[in-house]
């Protein structure tokens, strides 16, 4: 056992089966079931983080009904022809040592699936419209109720026959289990609704259920929000007394916050940078102080110091780090041997986890795509023959190419022309609630470091210098620039760029109109930002919100944090000049002129364009030369630190040459 976590990973004991350590990674949806199955890619994704040294592995949601199908994708557990491919998951992942636990699930009125193209007819206990997805749910009737319960027990049968070791119940997020427990949502007056007690007849029926179609050995959970962080959801207290009065039906509690019923709530699904590391924790050890039953918990804990400490202060028995595990599913393995310097830390951007889950393709993580890749990236096969490779630029891009070519063995120089590493990452950094994101760029720089990179900072590479150090190949992360104004500024109004206003270079007046035409955390960031200092700020957005190309539980914390602020938010803007202290627009929508009078300041928020301009002359020189990022065209750290990745792979095996 290391010293450095002891509390971490010390084994768990829970009825009867031996969990290896304190780590967890939760149920999360991958997109990468087909057909209602288990895939390969599946397969190879959570054997990573049951080899990287996850105690505990709990699979992502499994329908126990036809109407339960609330994405494309959504795996099923309604046939007995499944079971064969779930033991195929539950073997591959128990191989390794790490026990597995299963979800299950139905969304009641949280419904997104279309199946034939169309919406499908949510059920749910009332006819409670759900504001989010706006859907307008049909009353579920005891003969429905009956069915469903039965579901669960069909399903948990199922699972166990798989081989799983326990099953979970997903009461969270305002789920159906939730949209019984609650009383503004639940307004039944049948035996279902009404007193608190009727309200958990359908829990309590759910658990019965799984309980007489399964062995006694199997380990039952559940999932539930402690808070859903609405108006209208559950409260802490309301959860406490739901808990007290089920505390001898579970055999653990798995605590984690917000609902899928509203924007406020969702948000907490997935919680982004802005909220507090381990801030469930106190809510979790009031819980295990309160029934004395084993306790789980989640909610941002991305570091085993803050997983050690939650478990130190005994506020929980294992602790949820699934997004920490998508970043890097070696964590738990660097964290054991005391190597934390070594782990990629998750700065929970939700851009390529719960970012493409919602957009109903494979996760990954912006820092690390070969998560979810594992089939086609998982595995570095070494070079026989070491080449000098040159990477020009040191923003995500080249430090990834850089790192991934020097880990297969080759060579590698990196120049920056700044002093320092990180392109546009650093300017990301200094915005508001967003400090965490910083972290990429100590990240690959410390990837690099481990695999012997030289970097050589404050250098431009000349297309003389490269010709002087003759190498095998170029990687071309030169990043791009903003590109010049194609506005019309007349004389009175101060006209300033945004990365002006991040690193300090230029003040703004009191009255201030930013002008954001990508719609991503630049523009509502630097609208946050000098609202938060006092000016007066309107946000001009060329989209249909504020933040609207971010992923929606960011987008939407941080649309709540301009409110708060003042800030006037105005989709659907074009600009197109300035004169005096006016600013000019059109209405995208109506094509109708906009008038936005009285202001000190415009900030521009606009388009960059590729910095490629050494890909001719290394091309004439006769160098093989690859364009990653930005110098092909400007998009987001994401496609850079892919591309980044996917150029080198294919590079390097180029130079390799065929394989005999």
């Amino acid at each position: 056992m290391t010293t450095t976590f002891p509390h971490l990973f010390s084994p768990f004991m829970l009825k009867g089966l031996e969990i290896p350590n304190r780590i967890l990674s939760t149920g999360h949806d991958t997109e990468m079931g087909r057909d209602g199955l288990p895939t390969e890619r599946l397969i190879a994704y959570q054997v990573a983080r049951a080899k990287g040294g996850a105690g505990l592995i709990v699979v992502q949601v499994v329908a126990v009904h036809e109407t339960a199908r609330y994405t494309p994708d959504v795996l099923m557990g309604t046939s007995d022809a499944c079971i064969p491919h779930f033991k195929a998951l539950y073997d591959a992942v128990k191989a390794h040592g790490t026990r597995v636990f299963v979800q299950l699930f139905h969304p009641g009125r949280e419904l997104l699936g279309r199946r034939n193209g169309v919406m499908q007819a949510a059920l749910a206990p009332s006819s409670s419209p759900a504001e989010r997805f706006r859907i307008i749910p049909r009353e579920m009737s005891p003969d429905e109720i009956a069915e469903i319960v039965e579901g669960y027990g069909q399903a948990a049968r199922r699972m166990a026959e798989a081989g799983a070791d326990g099953v979970e119940i997903v009461a969270s997020h305002g789920y159906l289990p939730a949209q019984f427990l609650n009383p503004r949502v639940n307004r039944r007056t049948d035996p279902y609704g009404g007193t608190a007690e009727n309200r958990l007849r359908f829990l309590r029926e759910v658990v019965a259920s799984v309980r007489a179609n399964t062995p006694e050995p199997l380990i039952l959970g559940l999932r539930f929000s402690a808070t859903e962080f609405d108006s209208d959801g559950v409260s802490e207290e309301e959860t406490l007394e739901v808990c007290r009065r089920l505390r001898d039906e579970f055999d653990y509690f798995n605590v984690i916050a917000g609902t899928s019923a509203s924007a406020s709530g969702a948000v907490h699904i997935v919680p982004p940078m802005s909220v507090k590391n381990a801030y469930l924790a106190p809510f979790s050890q009031r819980l295990k102080q309160t029934i004395g039953k084993p306790v789980f918990v989640a909610g941002r804990i991305n570091q085993p110091q803050e997983a050690e400490r939650v478990l130190a202060e005994g506020a929980a028995d294992m602790c949820g780090m699934t997004r920490a595990m998508i970043c890097d599913p070696r964590m738990p393995e660097k964290a054991r041997a005391g190597r934390v310097d070594d782990i990629r830390a998750c700065i929970a951007c939700n851009q390529a986890c719960i970012g493409h889950a919602q957009l109903n393709i494979p996760i990954s993580c912006i820092q690390y795509p070969e998560s979810g890749r594992e089939l086609q990236f998982g595995s570095r096969r070494r070079s026989a023959r070491a080449r000098r490779i040159m990477v020009v630029g040191g923003g995500p891009a080249g430090m990834k190419a850089a790192a991934v070519a020097a880990e297969i063995g080759h060579e590698v120089t990196l120049y920056e022309k700044e002093k320092r590493l990180g392109g546009q990452a650093l300017l990301a950094q200094l915005l508001p609630h967003r400090a965490e994101f910083g972290g990429i760029v100590t990240n690959l720089a410390r990837e690099m470091e481990l695999t012997g990179v030289r970097v050589h900072l404050g250098v431009e590479a000349t297309p003389e210098l490269i010709a002087t150090e003759k190498p095998d190949a170029v990687l071309l992360a030169t990043g791009s620039r903003p590109a010049g104004p194609c506005y019309e500024f007349g004389e009175g109004l101060q006209i300033l760029h945004g990365n002006e206003v991040l690193v300090g270079r230029a003040a703004t007046g009191a009255r201030v109109v930013v002008y954001d035409w990508l719609a991503d955390w630049r523009g509502a960031g630097i609208a946050e930002k000098l609202a938060g200092e006092g000016a007066h700020v309107r946000l001009a957005v060329n989209g249909v919100c504020a933040a609207a190309a971010i992923q929606s539980y960011v987008r939407d914390a941080t649309i709540g944090r301009l409110q708060r602020l003042g800030v006037e938010m105005m989709p659907f803007m074009r600009l197109y000049g300035s004169e005096g202290n006016s600013v000019y627009f059109l209405h995208t929508a109506s094509q109708e002129a906009v008038l936005l009078e009285n202001a000190d300041t415009l900030v521009l928020v606009t388009p960059n364009q590729p910095e490629d301009a050494l890909h001719a002359p290394l091309k004439s020189l006769g160098i093989p030369v690859r364009l990653i990022g930005d110098a092909v065209a400007p998009r987001t750290a994401e496609e850079a630190v892919f591309e980044g990745l996917q150029a080198t792979t294919a590079l390097c095996a180029e130079l390799e040459g065929p394989t005999q």
